[in-house]
């Protein structure tokens, strides 16, 4: 793969889960009728999956996982570690948890921008 392409990978990554989470949040969790469908105890197969999600950012859990990812990603170089970071507060943003969300990707992304840089500046001077 070129250099190009590799350094926009991680980012094409993260505006694909940023659809992804948009297409989460407004085709799967927001419509009331996807809710109502849910309100019985003879709902649909996918309830379950829902109610699930739905747990997960009443809980915060989406803005916790995406700082933890981002305080590992502070310590540990790496790209993938930094993509995930962003991905995750993308996830968390769109799951309505907002702080941890934006600290996450703000995070994520200059982790990664730095990473890129450093491998760049690495290939230029050898």
């Amino acid at each position: 793969m070129t250099s190009p392409l590799r350094a926009a990978l991680p980012w094409a990554l993260i505006v694909l889960v940023a659809i992804g989470a948009v297409l989460l949040r407004y085709g799967f969790i927001e419509p009331s009728d996807m809710a109502h469908a849910c309100d019985g105890r003879d709902g649909p197969w996918w309830c379950g999956t829902r109610n699930l999600i739905v747990q997960g950012f009443l809980n915060y859990t989406y803005g916790y996982a995406a700082v933890v990812v981002a305080l590992v990603a502070l310590f540990v170089r790496g790209t993938g570690v930094s993509t995930l970071a962003a991905c995750l507060g993308v996830i968390a943003l769109q799951l309505y948890c907002y702080e941890g969300g934006a600290v996450a990707l703000l995070v994520g992304a200059l982790r990664l921008v730095r990473v890129q840089y450093d491998q760049r500046s690495a290939l230029v001077t050898a």
